[in-house]
């Protein structure tokens, strides 16, 4: 019982110290620590990964884009979603968190993840590839906020979507009118929303 009270008082003094920099520095959840945002949140349904992946609509066949994917929470679920016949990229800029969800990938027999070591914002993607991606409580660890969903913008297919998820248990928690400022600055518009104000996830569309 001791010992995972200290685990667990060590997981809490270092998200203070992670949501306290991460005020000042833009900074990425490191492989180590991927297993802070491994597991589903159990306070919050919106936020976990087959409730995103409910939301968005997918079908067999389609091409989708998860940005900062990390170990693959939402890459996994995705790519059997849209099935043999689709493809996922997982996209990040940490190998350690690429390797992570390769080994998922292997694991379950997956064979339509591609892997992508990458940042957004780098205009390293295709334009018009997409039919949908996703952004799970990453924006706010990207330097360029509006340079990251411009390159997303454009990487989608004309009615592809954007789906953004945000909460605040996470340090680099972005405000829904901030998300949806910085969207329509770039061409998106508001499509559904789900969740609260301290939990949502934002779907956005390329017209």
């Amino acid at each position: 019982m001791n010992k995972f009270f200290g685990i667990l008082g060590l997981c809490l003094f270092t998200w203070i110290l992670w949501r306290l920099f991460s005020r000042r520095y833009s900074l990425p959840c490191p492989a180590w620590l991927s297993f802070l945002v491994e597991m589903d949140n159990p306070f919050v349904k919106t936020a976990r990964a087959a409730t995103i992946i409910q939301h968005l609509d997918l079908h067999p066949g389609m091409t989708v884009l998860d940005v900062g994917c990390g170990p693959g929470r939402l890459s996994i679920p995705a790519a059997k979603r849209v099935g043999s016949k689709g493809k996922v990229v997982a996209m990040d800029i940490q190998v350690g968190m690429l390797d992570r969800v390769r080994k998922k990938a292997q694991a379950e027999n997956l064979t339509n993840i591609e892997f992508f070591h990458a940042g957004i914002g780098d205009k390293k993607l295709d334009h018009g590839k997409f039919d949908r991606v996703l952004l799970v409580t990453v924006l706010g660890e990207i330097p360029n906020r509006e340079a990251a969903l411009k390159e997303t913008f454009d990487a989608l297919k004309p009615g592809g979507i954007l789906s953004v998820t945000e909460t605040i248990f996470d340090p680099h928690f972005q405000r829904d009118s901030t998300v949806l400022h910085l969207a329509s600055r770039v061409g998106f518009r508001e499509k559904s929303r789900f969740g609260s104000r301290m939990t949502f996830t934002l779907n956005l569309e390329k017209p």
